[in-house]
């Protein structure tokens, strides 16, 4: 148990003293771009799978 409280003891040490953080402005400008990429993504994802569904059911239809 002596080991696991000395390694979590460690790690925070390490980010109190080795990490770099970033500024908040810098986090709220990235945290924005991450946010409108992922809706972008999510848009092209589900265009492009209903492009697929329209694909699929004209195929299945001349198959008729």
């Amino acid at each position: 148990m002596t080991k696991v409280v000395n390694y979590i003891s460690e790690a925070f040490q390490e980010l109190k003293s080795n990490v770099t953080w970033p500024v908040w402005s810098e986090v709220q400008r990235l945290t924005i771009i991450v946010a409108i990429f992922s809706v972008v993504f999510a848009l092209l994802t589900w265009g492009v799978d209903e492009l697929f569904v329209k694909a699929l059911e004209g195929f299945f239809n001349i198959i008729k």
